[in-house]
């Protein structure tokens, strides 16, 4: 369970990111696919990232530190946010820049909205991750807005897309921010992954 999140950083230059010196663990989706009350909810902390009804709010490369262990990063989202094609095309550099280069990057947490059937940009983004030798975890979010049944058939369907793409199903979570569902399984295994991280380096 996490004790403690800070804010460290937040940039727009991945060469100005904290010393890659602990296991980093990204946070990306779609613009309103609630990746902030996602990141709060993981912490316990309601206030550590910035929450809005506007999509498109995060604009910045954003680090935390969590439990003196790890780096969680909060990633601008990609989709529906309504600015300029400028700022878009530069936050997808900015983002491509990160992901290609950040060293200690463990694993890349791709929100999905599990309310949604397949969505064409989250397939392609994913299959970009594939192409880059991105890891990845798909966390499908809002399991509480719709029937337990709704929410498996969506992400099976996901799922199933995805087999098409990879040959293989990614490993995955569901989650709700407001029930906290999937909590415990997702800190577990970013959990057993710093373990490893840290072994691999002693």
């Amino acid at each position: 369970m996490i004790k403690k999140a800070v804010f460290l950083i937040s940039n727009t230059d991945h060469n100005k990111c904290p010393e890659p010196n602990k296991p980093e663990f990204a946070f990306i989706g779609r613009s309103n696919v609630g990746k902030s009350s996602l990141i709060n909810m993981l912490t316990g902390n309601s206030k550590l990232a910035k929450t809005s009804g506007r999509p498109g709010k995060t604009q910045l490369i954003n680090h935390f530190l969590v439990d003196d262990k790890w780096y969680m990063v909060d990633l601008p989202g990609y989709g529906f946010a309504k600015v300029s094609k400028s700022i878009k095309d530069s936050w997808g550099k900015m983002i491509v820049d990160y992901l290609t280069a950040r060293e200690n990057l463990v694993a890349l947490m791709v929100l999905i909205d599990s309310r949604l059937e397949p969505q064409k940009i989250d397939l392609e983004f994913i299959t970009w991750c594939g192409e880059n030798d991105i890891p990845f975890v798909l966390l499908f979010t809002k399991s509480d807005k719709q029937s337990r049944s709704r929410t498996k058939e969506n992400v099976n369907r996901f799922l199933h897309a995805a087999f098409e793409i990879f040959q293989d199903h990614p490993q995955h979570y569901i989650t709700s921010a407001t029930s906290g569902e999937g909590k415990e399984e997702v800190v577990t295994f970013i959990d057993e992954l710093v373990s490893e991280y840290r072994e691999e380096e002693n």
